[in-house]
């Protein structure tokens, strides 16, 4: 035995691995051909809780961590990037939102909040931009690294391949093969699509070059108990992976396993079979759990995407409400707080939907916002106009608080109050002091004429009085006629017309009473005052006519315009009672009085024209 035929019977660990190999790689399915571990990439989930995750409590803390990434010496890692980014964001957006509920809690108007610039968030996104840099130059450099890995182990190929061709200098280049073994076990990572090609040409050639040589039985024997030995622990290992809590901790372990197990040489050819199914059943359970967890994570996205797209219907439906009044914005307003705080609660959609969904929720809730802020600008607007107008009837009021003219002005600033319930609303504070402000002005009004009017409401009473006193004497002469009840009944009705005003609230029960009594004596006794009248009226045109002179067509002239005006009136009341409604109470009780009056008017129309004949016969 020379000297290499010694080593390779001490030095022996690899010699049969390829037979294996081909054993395995015909077993091993697509889901479970392990990937080098740095060529594995698992979806970012900085939300999900890793033991052991540093807490932050400040943005500055953050901001800290973040400088000493970027300019320290170990390598960015792209979860505790993306879990600072979220974590300091989260911070950022809640003191947003906490100064504007400030700004709107201290009365302020939601439009004339300002976002002010933010030191720590100009700082963070300048240290971001430079780990994204570092992680870009990372990338660089680990796919130079990689290509320049893929070279190398195609050369290394190329000289195991050569050595192939040569079987009667197989074993003298055994130690360059062991050599050449150890090289490609150092070389890392190589890109990803060609990892299976690389390793199926390898172990071709390596199974050639182990096919040539000639080593005695008790050196392989002695190599497949070590790697026996060896792939046993990596199938405990593997194993204990199935008490693992963290599935994708678990899962990363895995492939460095399968890493080992690959470089491992091979077992008797009796145990393959075994030993290969223990560590496949291991890897099974490992990427079940694997596939299980991101099964569950999508599942639970997809529920997360379902209860997203129902806030933005609940909030889309919102947004298409009408808000008219101050109280529909404050009812949609609480509404949508508490649809973004449910919102909140939600974890992330699925990826490739996450960004629309929230553009699709922000959208809707920007055009409520900006609805909202148009609304209340167009409302100052609305309250400003609508206070110059309440101040415009002010001055008014101010300017006629002070006239004695109580009948003409109480119908102003009755016209006034009413012109002043059809102005919109205002601000409740400053609607508030408008209002006692013109409140209190034409109070001032009313209580001066009210202090005026106080000798004519004693003076209405009195005549009053008169009035009755009368119609209970019409009343006894209907009940005692005697023989001068002619002459009796026309004094007291001179004298009744001669009263002056009486109550207004008396006014429409006593004029009722008094043509009840006349009706009475002109059925009892045919007594009609018109008549009464215009017998009086002849007597006194025949000693007018006596006296000579036109005083007779100056007297039928007056009478003549005082038809024309008495027609006119009877024609404006006519009218105004063709507007009048009589749905309540007091318009009922108007049209009665206007109708009493155009019979009035009717009535001494008849008596003039009566006069006027009697003018015309007296001239004859």
């Amino acid at each position: 035995m020379d000297s290499q035929e010694k080593d390779l019977v001490t030095g022996k660990n690899e010699e049969v691995n390829i037979e294996e190999v081909n054993n395995q790689e015909e077993t091993l399915t697509v889901d479970q051909v392990p990937a080098e571990p740095s060529d594995v990439e698992t979806p970012a989930d900085t939300d999900a809780p890793i033991e052991g995750r540093r807490v932050y409590t400040s943005k500055k803390e953050v901001v800290e961590r973040i400088k000493e990434i970027a300019h320290g010496e170990e390598e960015p890692d792209k979860d505790e990037v993306d879990y600072l980014k979220t974590v300091f964001y989260k911070m950022h957006i809640a003191e947003r939102e906490a100064a504007f509920k400030a700004h709107i809690e201290s009365g302020a108007d939601e439009a004339s909040f300002q976002i002010l610039p933010d030191e720590d968030e100009e700082v963070f996104k300048a240290e971001m931009g430079i780990v994204k840099e570092r992680r870009a130059q990372l990338f660089r450099q680990q796919e130079e690294e990689k290509e320049n890995n893929l070279k190398r182990k195609l050369e290394i190929i190329e000289q195991i391949k050569a050595m192939v061709t040569s079987p009667e200098d197989a074993n003298k280049s055994y130690n360059d093969f062991k050599a050449l073994q150890q090289e490609w076990k150092e070389i890392k990572n190589v890109p990803v699509t060609m990892v299976s090609e690389l390793w199926r040409n390898y172990q071709l050639y390596v199974e050639q070059f182990y096919d040539m040589l000639k080593l005695n039985s008790e050196a392989r024997e002695y190599d497949f108990k070590k790697n026996l030995e060896k792939k046993t622990l990596l199938c405990e290992a593997a194993e204990r992976l199935a008490d693992e809590n963290d599935v994708i901790s678990a899962f990363h372990q895995l492939q460095k396993l399968h890493q080992e197990y690959r470089e491992t040489g091979p077992v008797a050819k009796d145990l393959r079979e075994a030993i290969w199914s223990r560590f496949k059943a291991a890897s099974t359970v490992i990427n079940k759990k694997h596939q299980q967890y991101y099964e569950d994570l999508r599942a639970k996205e997809e529920d997360n995407l379902a209860k997203k797209t129902a806030l933005c219907e609940r909030i889309e439906a919102l947004v298409a409400e009408p808000n008219k009044t101050f109280a529909d914005w404050e009812k949609h307003t609480n509404d949508v707080m508490e649809i973004q705080k449910e919102w909140k609660t939600i974890g992330f959609a699925p990826q490739k939907m996450n960004v629309k969904i929230f553009e699709r929720f922000r959208s809707s809730c920007d055009k409520f916002f900006t609805e909202k802020t148009e609304f209340f600008k167009a409302l100052k607007e609305t309250y400003k106009a609508n206070i110059e107008k309440k101040r415009a009837l002010i001055e008014k009021v101010r300017a006629l608080k002070d006239s004695t003219d109580w009948k003409k002005t109480s119908d102003k600033l009755i016209n006034i109050q009413k012109e002043w319930k059809t102005i919109g609303v205002v601000p409740r504070k400053q609607g508030d002091q408008l209002w006692e402000e013109f409140l209190g002005l034409c109070n001032e009004f009313f209580e001066a004429r009210n202090k005026a009017g106080a000798g004519q409401r004693s003076e209405e009473h009195a005549n009053l009085d008169k009035k009755r006193q009368i119609i209970a004497q019409l009343k006894e002469l209907a009940e005692n006629a005697a023989d001068d009840v002619q002459q009796k009944f026309q004094k007291l009705v001179d004298e009744y017309s001669s009263v002056g005003h009486v109550p207004f609230k008396d006014k429409d029960k006593l004029y009722d009473e008094y043509h009840a009594v006349l009706d009475d004596l002109n059925k009892r006794l045919h007594i009609s005052v018109a008549r009464n009248r215009l017998n009086n009226f002849k007597n006194k045109i025949k000693d007018v006519a006596g006296k000579g002179g036109d005083a007779l067509g100056h007297e039928r002239a007056r009478l003549l315009r005082q038809y024309e005006q008495m027609k006119s009136e009877v024609q404006t009341y006519e009218n105004n009672l063709g507007f009048l409604n009589a749905s309540s109470k007091k318009g009922n009780s108007l049209i009665d009085e206007m109708n009493r009056k155009v019979q009035k008017l009717k009535d001494e129309i008849s008596l003039i024209k009566e006069k006027i004949i009697a003018i015309d016969q007296q001239d004859k």
